[in-house]
């Protein structure tokens, strides 16, 4: 399997390419820039898999990925980054492209969204696909929702919260079900560590 890894940062590249290359029969080209990889392309002929850095020189957003797709002849091409977001991540995907990588993933997890992808299959990590939607949510709570979010992070049951609030305890188990699904909590004291760590109350 032949790939190409375009980024500008060195030290990104070849941990990347070092990673890869340990899996048999890999074949890692590493470039820097948006017109070396259409260059190595050109000279090289179309790969199994190409990777590249959103930032990295020549891209102009996402129409230099839309250049290297149209070079590829049609194999699969990735976008990697640091800094993009979800819309972008979102663009890409509409675009065409068969994943999108962040740097922060662990190698193991590069590996096997590399070959996930040189088989055809659209890679998105669905933490960060999501975690802009939790954070979004945020915005929706309704100010009932911010005094029970209160009352979780002060540690207090349901009863206290429904006592503080003249409330029914019916009433606040309800608000506790909706206040962990808008922020993404697994249950009430997660709900109250996100609440804490976003500053909501």
């Amino acid at each position: 399997m032949r790939i190409l890894v375009a980024d500008d940062h060195d030290l990104v590249r070849e941990t990347i390419a070092a990673f890869l290359e340990k899996e048999q029969r890999v074949i890692v080209t590493q470039v820097a820039t948006l017109d070396q990889a259409l260059a190595e392309i050109n000279k090289a002929g179309t790969f199994d898999l190409a990777l590249l850095d959103y930032t990295m020189p020549g891209m102009n957003g996402l129409s230099g990925f839309e250049r290297v797709m149209a070079a590829n002849g049609g194999n699969p091409v990735a976008l990697i980054s640091g800094t993009a977001n979800k819309d972008v991540a979102e663009k890409a995907l509409k675009l065409g492209a068969a994943g999108f990588l962040p740097k922060t993933m662990s190698a193991k997890s590069m590996v096997n969204a590399v070959r996930f992808m040189a088989m055809g299959e659209i890679y998105a990590p669905l933490d960060f696909m999501t975690a802009e939607e939790e954070i979004n949510a945020t915005s929706n709570l309704t100010p009932r929702e911010i005094q029970v979010l209160k009352g979780l992070c002060d540690g207090k049951a349901n009863k206290e919260i429904a006592r503080d609030n003249d409330l029914q305890e019916v009433t606040i188990k309800l608000h506790v079900k909706n206040l962990c699904r808008k922020l993404g909590a697994r249950n009430r004291t997660h709900a109250a560590m996100i609440g804490r760590d976003r500053q909501l109350i």
